[in-house]
Parts: structure tokens; C-alpha cells; sequence
């Protein structure tokens, strides 16, 4: 997987061709930034000045936004609530330019995520949310959206997070939907799948899979301990779904790519520093969506992906990767020593 700095190079402007549908849990993060000076007199818990405040995409709509900031084109299906947070996830996908038919208005709220963060560092996050499958008329609305629009992109990821937005329902309805494309233009759509373990039943036959180094343990029942413990945990995995490819990120050690070779690739991380994961494995997906959307090899791909994912773990809060920035990063790598090149 030694690529030159000339051959990634060539592949960023491909992206800006590639057309991905991000399907999942759409969550608003919020994110409440202050200072601490005094503990609290009432309980021994920190007195947060707060000085500002944000609301970001979050969950399955941060893979678009990551998708947008490296240039390709995406739109988001899922569901929103009949609140001012499903009217601000509304304004947000609209000022990244992506289309909003795809946002499905729910019969519960939007899920928001709050974080207090002081000095960079995060002091506690409460949650707002109701989980579980949607109803059925919200799910008839979303497979309507799906049915009518999913041939017109070159790529699918599903970002799942639990919140019963991926269900079997709506995954064998996509999985027919994907069948229908390949039987009748020829064409496979590579599905990129973001897991949660309870749901791995609904992801067999996905292109690639993306869990973490705790869910890729929890999915394969493998502790894993060493290279050996982790070869075993990704062929088990890929048996176990019928996919391609499994893609595991470790966080400080990088990622782990066991191909249709069945050699197992480690790529270590090329973060410079970490200060937040928040949001990588959203990273991680939306730049591996788009490799494979714009033809890259798996290989490629996943090196954009951990590329990509080494910077945005250096910036505080939910944050998205740009091309410019990737570039960079790629170039940082290629050519540690200023003068070298």
C-alpha cells in the first residue's frame, strides 16, 4: 500500500465527481464552550462560564458534511422531528448545498447530543433523544424517498447509531434496491456500512465495514490482543456478513484493511495530535464513500480515509476534513522533512 504523494494526490480531484447517499441516525451536536474558574459551592462539580455556543450535523448527517467539505455531492435520507432542531438540521443540510427531500419529518424529536466543553476539554454531554424503530408511515416515507432516488448515486453509506433509524425493515428494502440497480444498469453501488453490533444482522453483503476496535470485538466475539487476534476478529466478521472488505479503526493505532486478498493491511494513524475522536469514524466512512464512488481501489480509499481521520481527530468538537487540508496531510506524510521536497 505504498502509494507517492503524487499518485494520492491525483485521486482528491476524482472525489469531486462522486455522487453518495448517506442513510442513518441523524443527530444535532451541541456544543456549549467555556472557561472554569471555581468549583461549585452547591456540589463539587465545575461552574462552566459558557462564551459560546454551536449546533453542528451530527451522527449520519456529519458523513455528509464531510462528504460536501472534500468536495463530492450528497444527500442525506432520515429522520428529523417537528421541532426548531429538525428546522435547524433543515437550514444546515441546505447551506452545504446538498438537497433536503431526503429529510423525513418524524413522529418524535430530533436527537441532540449537548457537550460542555471548557479549556478543550469536554466536561459532560447529556442527551435528548427517543430511540427505537420510527412508525410505520415514517418508514413508508423513507423507502418512498429511497426507491425513487438511490440509482442516481454512485454510493451508499449507512451510518448507523443505534437509534432505530436502521432497522431490517428499511436494510432489506435497500439491499433489494441496490439488486434492482446492479439487474437492470449493470452497475454495483458499493455499500459502505458505519455498524452498531446489534444491528450486524441487517449488514450482510455490504462492500465494506467499518467498525471500531470495540465493536469489531464485540461483532466477532474475539478479544483482540495482537495482529494474529486481529487477522482472526476481521475474517470472522467478513465471513460472518458476506462483505468485501472489513475496515477496523483502532484510534491511536490506526486502521486495519482485510481485503478479498485476505491479507490483512495495518495503516498506522497519521494523526500528529489527538485532542477529540468526536466525529472520526464519520470521517472515516465519508472518505472511504467516496474513493469507492470515484473508482479508487479499497486500498486507496482506505489510506485516503486515514488520512483524513488524522485530521480532523486534531481539532476540538464535531469537525469535517477539507480538501486542501487532506492534501496537506497527505504531503506532511510524503514529505516529513520541509526540505525534502
Amino acid at each position: 500500500m505504498n502509494r507517492s504523494f503524487e499518485d494520492l494526490q491525483q485521486l482528491i480531484p476524482r472525489l469531486s465527481k462522486a455522487r453518495v447517499l448517506v442513510i442513518g441516525d441523524i443527530i444535532v451536536d451541541h456544543f456549549l464552550w467555556g472557561t472554569v474558574s471555581r468549583i461549585s459551592p452547591e456540589a463539587p462539580v465545575p461552574v462552566v462560564n459558557v462564551q459560546r455556543e454551536d449546533l453542528l450535523l451530527g451522527g449520519s448527517a456529519n458523513v455528509l458534511r464531510n462528504i460536501v467539505s472534500l468536495g463530492g455531492q450528497g444527500a442525506l435520507c432520515g429522520l428529523i422531528g417537528a421541532d426548531p432542531m429538525g428546522r435547524k438540521v433543515v437550514d444546515l443540510v441546505t447551506s452545504l448545498g446538498a438537497s433536503t427531500e431526503g429529510l423525513v419529518v418524524g413522529q418524535r424529536p430530533t436527537t441532540v447530543k449537548t457537550r460542555v466543553v471548557a479549556q478543550g476539554q469536554q466536561v459532560v454531554r447529556f442527551d435528548r433523544e427517543q430511540t427505537g424503530i420510527p412508525a410505520q408511515q415514517s418508514l413508508d416515507a423513507l423507502l418512498a424517498y429511497l426507491k425513487q432516488h438511490v440509482h442516481t448515486f454512485d454510493a451508499v453509506v449507512v451510518s448507523d447509531y443505534a437509534k432505530g433509524m436502521i432497522n431490517e425493515q428499511l436494510m432489506t428494502s435497500l439491499h433489494h434496491l441496490l439488486h434492482r440497480v446492479r439487474k437492470k444498469e449493470g452497475r454495483q453501488l458499493p455499500l459502505i456500512v458505519d455498524p452498531k453490533p446489534s444491528n450486524i444482522h441487517c449488514f450482510v453483503g455490504a462492500t465494506v465495514i467499518t467498525p471500531n476496535h470495540l465493536e469489531a470485538m464485540q461483532i466477532s466475539g474475539i478479544r483482540i490482543e495482537d495482529d494474529q487476534s486481529l487477522l482472526a476478529a476481521a475474517r470472522q466478521i467478513r465471513k460472518d456478513i458476506g462483505c468485501s472488505a472489513v475496515l477496523i479503526t483502532r484510534g491511536e493505532a490506526g486502521m486495519a484493511l482485510l481485503g478479498s486478498d485476505d491479507v490483512l493491511v495495518t495503516i498506522p494513524t497519521m494523526a500528529r495530535e489527538i485532542y477529540d475522536v468526536t466525529g472520526a469514524g464519520d470521517t472515516v466512512a465519508a472518505t472511504l464513500a467516496l474513493g469507492l464512488a470515484a473508482a479508487c481501489s479499497m486500498d486507496d480509499s482506505a489510506v485516503l480515509a486515514n488520512h483524513a481521520a488524522g485530521v480532523v481527530v486534531g481539532k476540538v468538537g464535531t469537525a469535517s476534513v477539507s480538501t486542501g487540508e487532506l492534501i496537506t496531510a497527505l504531503g506532511r506524510f510524503c514529505f516529513p522533512d520541509p526540505g525534502a521536497r
